[in-house]
């Protein structure tokens, strides 16, 4: 009788745990990716007073920026707003800075984790997208597997999804429609999509492909597409190339040496001794480009003709099968190990290269759980939703303007090579990278609300911030981490204005979701920064003539003028309306021939102060043409005089008047 009471009680043990596991789990928002942007949008969801569940098919979240690209690609600061720029502004504090958008991986993850732990949410680790439920035009449930496959499913009912993957998976699974690869510049009216044969991280003339040289029936190197050259401009399913962004240091007492890794093929490696034979100017810097983060670390990107992009070994991956996506993903790492091994170890290799390769190993304090290399690849590009809006070249150039931004992108048009391919040139045979566009050169410019959101008629309760709306060369201008967390929190809000609206996300207001993002940046209720730009021309004033620029600026120019006889001025006025502490501090584009000097005057309302800022105490660091300088703490008041004036008095050089920002010490 005990043993069948005991079975009896064990059976319904395992019934309640079933039933656990089957019993759908009912949230306002369901976000799937544990991406920078799915951190931001869970995070942003829940201070809006909705019920959250993260799901991040891995066990680390921040996607990229925990997973190595610690050097950010940032274009210009002004595009970056809300609790993304709070994040920056927390990695800075962490290094004793203002802002700091150079970090290592882990600082970058436990903020994540901070945001996470702050607002209380969620988080389920190890599951990925199975399958998703529609009714109509609404996605009703989606269903989870644990990641490693095996049973456990679990269904996860929400009013609201956001998909934040890179990958774009839950969107193709509510069957919203999307492209892959590059289109023909006929479809937008572009000039950089499509198939392009430029000059950046390109072979010099002459770098032969063939196994023998000078012998095409020996057969092509590794790595060497056999495809003809396509009409410039003309669409195709390619995809520009993945890699990892590693992080390696140069400090003995936390490096573990490269060793050579599984499946190590020399072979693969051969096109990188011939371009260096063929220009002698490559160098280490100019292959693996090492940008260096705190603690000396690294963040190598792939750089020059060949380097750590795996060229045309992707194309699989933005449709593939979970294992197929891990088999990519795994070839991709074991060439980087093995690049890295075989510049340090290949007897071929120039000394000088092959030297500074050996100064690096593996960090023992990065990735700890993961043999100290990141889970994270490089995917730059995967599936593109078509939505609403579909955000293109001219959208980029400006001579297309959309009224319904929430946020905002500054990057270089950018797309990594998509093949390796033999051409012919003066009648000689070469191997040449195609795909490649690096155009920049524009201000920052606004994203369209239109591009997060899909067609009403295919689904009603989605938003879409990584794998958003645009043509190819766009998105490789909007694809930036931190524009990712601005757009994700952005559809957090309109999301949670859906709910309580009890509306589709095509139809919220998105006048008020620009107000929101205006009035409540951090999504706290706490005091917004004040932002005087030289643009505003209804809170600054100037005397004498100033030049306008824009190469550089904090958005979109600068004023700037030398000392040629009487003083000159540039006032900044900020329109306070809450009593309070601020912490002043104004922006300074690195420029040459700046002025040695630049003296400021900053006042309260009741007593100027005078201050004096050295150009060659401000430090510009990443990718970045200037930096905020602290001004000091004011105690400021609504209806006052208070303001920031720079003056050319005592200039020996050029003086620039760009930004002012007052900031609440909170």
């Amino acid at each position: 009788m005990k043993k069948l009471l005991l079975l009896i009680a064990c059976f319904s043990v395992l019934c309640t745990k079933l039933s656990a596991q089957t019993s759908p789990l009912t949230v306002d928002v369901c976000v799937y990716g544990g991406s920078s942007a799915g951190v931001m949008a869970a995070y942003t969801a829940k201070k809006m007073g909705k019920s959250v569940i993260l799901i991040e098919p891995g066990r680390h979240l921040g996607g990229l920026t925990s997973g190595g690209l610690g050097y950010t690609d940032i274009g210009n600061k002004f595009a970056i707003s809300g609790i993304a720029r709070d994040y920056y502004r927390r990695i800075g504090k962490h290094y004793g800075k203002f802002e700091q958008w150079i970090f290592e991986p882990h600082v970058a993850e436990d903020l994540f984790k901070e945001y996470i732990k702050r607002a209380d949410v969620n988080v389920l680790y190890n599951h990925r997208l199975a399958s998703a439920k529609k009714q109509g035009d609404r996605i009703q449930s989606i269903t989870i597997e644990p990641s490693t496959g095996g049973g456990g499913n679990r269904v996860i009912q929400a009013k609201m999804f956001l998909d934040c993957t890179y990958e774009g998976d839950l969107m193709a699974k509510a069957g919203v429609s999307y492209t892959v690869g590059r289109e023909d510049n006929k479809t937008y009216n572009e000039t950089y999509n499509g198939v392009q044969l430029l000059d950046k991280h390109q072979f010099v003339d002459g770098v032969d492909p063939y196994k023998i040289p000078g012998k095409p029936e020996s057969g092509l190197l590794w790595g060497i597409s056999p495809a003809l050259l396509q009409p410039i401009g003309s669409g195709n399913k390619q995809v520009q190339t993945y890699n990892f962004r590693i992080c390696l240091t140069n400090d003995p007492a936390n490096m573990i040496p490269i060793t050579r890794p599984e499946g190590y093929d020399s072979t693969r490696y051969e096109l990188l001794l011939r371009a260096i034979d063929k220009n002698p100017k490559l160098a280490f810097n100019t292959i693996i480009k090492p940008d260096w983060m705190p603690n000396h670390k690294t963040d190598i990107n792939n750089n020059g003709p060949f380097s750590t992009d795996m060229i045309g070994m992707n194309y699989e991956y933005p449709e593939g099968s979970y294992a197929r996506r891990a088999e990519i993903q795994k070839q991709h790492e074991l060439y980087n190990k093995g690049l890295l091994y075989f510049i340090g170890h290949d007897p071929r290799m120039r000394k000088d290269i092959q030297a500074e390769m050996l100064k690096l190993g593996y960090p023992k304090d990065e990735y700890t759980d993961t043999g100290n290399w990141s889970t994270q690849m490089y995917v730059r590009e995967a599936r593109r939703m078509i939505g609403e809006y579909v955000m293109t070249q001219a959208n980029c150039q400006g001579r297309e303007v959309v009224q319904d931004g929430v946020g905002m992108a500054a990057y270089t048009m950018d797309s990594h090579n998509c093949q390796r391919i033999v051409i012919e040139k003066n009648g000689v045979k070469m191997v040449k990278n195609e795909g490649d566009v690096q155009v920049g050169g524009f201000p920052p410019y606004p994203i369209a609300y239109r591009c997060l959101v899909p067609k009403a008629t295919e689904c009603k309760n989605l938003l879409v911030p990584v794998c958003l709306s645009a043509s190819h060369i766009a998105y490789g201008s909007i694809r930036m981490e931190p524009v990712f967390m601005v757009l994700a929190q952005s559809s957090a809000i309109a999301a949670s204005m859906a709910i309580d609206g009890n509306t589709s996300v095509q139809a919220i207001d998105v006048k008020k979701l620009q107000q929101v993002l205006k009035t409540n940046p951090l999504a706290d209720g706490s005091t917004p920064e004040i932002l005087v730009d030289n643009d505003d021309a209804a809170h600054v004033t100037h005397t004498g003539d100033w030049k306008r620029d824009n190469k550089g600026a904090y958005g979109l120019s600068f004023f700037s003028t030398t000392a040629d006889g009487a003083t000159k001025t540039m006032r900044f006025t900020p329109d306070v309306t809450k009593a309070g502490s601020y912490r002043v501090y104004l922006y300074f584009p690195k420029l040459a021939g700046a002025s040695a000097n630049t003296h400021i005057t900053v006042s309260d309302g009741k007593q100027p102060k005078a201050i004096t800022i050295r150009e060659a105490d401000i430090r510009v660091e990443g990718q970045t043409a200037g930096e905020w300088v602290s001004l000091g703490d004011y105690s400021l008041s609504p209806g006052q005089k208070n303001y920031v004036e720079v003056s050319t008095q005592g200039a020996d050089g050029v003086i620039v008047a760009d930004a002012v920002l007052f900031v609440p010490n909170r």
